[in-house]
């Protein structure tokens, strides 16, 4: 036996000593002493490419308003949000665009955006700027996306009251769930509902907190940033008025692969 082998035996030892009581403090603790500082590098390199969908009007009062969220991907200047967050019909007289809002350079930024596509059974819309190239997040798949597994989101949750800075959330896919909500009786199901019925696809229902700015945020794996997922909807215990001073905690998101159908159809993917 070399002279030299036990004390390198007793560091390896030492080592694996250290290598479990990191482990078991993470474990004790609120989780993976590398998650945090991942999922920080990870938002740090989304954020540029996330975005507030609304409208604006020269002499509206206030100009611009917002309401959901989208993000860029492609080659940059084609934004994803929800189908929902497109204004059925604008104020044409008075000049009223959809627009994209987001802050760069500690200025707040405005650019008129074009509606390219509109997917309603998935509840995704497509736009397009003409003035600027945004960084594009990269889509992930879907067919390795586990029951509790951590993903986090970014977006706008309460619209223009934060401002432009986008807000993250985190949570496990609790569920991957048919896009129908039970009802107790047959006549409270719209028209909307009763077509789901008859062709229903599977959702990410996440344990996080969603409000009604978040939707058309990202879904996306904590630390390579690949999107899973756009947030289109969150479950209302009471009514819409109560929703921020009660929180279901349950929120739903689209899987990315309807995504790719859209961008596919219109042959940008």
């Amino acid at each position: 036996m070399s002279i030299h082998s036990k004390p390198h035996t007793l560091s390896n030892k030492i080592l694996n000593l250290r290598c479990v009581l990191l482990s078991l403090i993470a474990l004790l603790g609120s989780g993976s002493i590398c998650a945090e500082p991942s999922l920080a590098d990870t938002v740090a390199k989304i954020k540029p490419s996330i975005v507030a969908i609304g409208t604006y009007m020269p002499r509206r009062n206030p100009r611009s308003v917002f309401m959901a969220t989208g993000f860029a991907v492609g080659d940059g200047s084609l934004i994803i949000t929800n189908a929902h967050a497109i204004p059925e019909t604008l104020d044409i007289e008075h000049l009223e665009r959809i627009a994209i809002f987001y802050h760069k350079d500690n200025v707040d930024k405005v650019i008129i955006a074009t509606e390219l596509a509109v997917d309603k059974d998935h509840d995704l819309a497509l736009l397009k700027i003409n003035d600027e190239r945004l960084p594009a997040l990269t889509l992930g798949s879907t067919a390795s996306v586990r029951e509790g597994q951590l993903y986090a989101f970014t977006g706008f949750p309460i619209g223009m009251v934060l401002g432009l800075s986008p807000v993250t959330h985190r949570g496990i896919i609790s569920a991957i769930t048919p896009n129908i909500i039970p009802m107790i009786q047959s006549g409270q199901i719209k028209q909307a509902q009763f077509k789901r019925l008859q062709d229903p696809y599977n959702v990410f229902q996440l344990d996080a907190t969603a409000y009604p700015g978040n939707s058309g945020s990202p879904l996306y794996h904590p630390e390579s940033g690949q999107v899973i997922g756009v947030i289109n909807k969150v479950f209302v215990q009471e009514s819409k008025e109560n929703i921020l001073a009660k929180p279901s905690g349950i929120s739903y998101a689209i899987p990315i692969n309807y995504v790719e159908s859209l961008l596919k159809a219109k042959g940008y993917y």
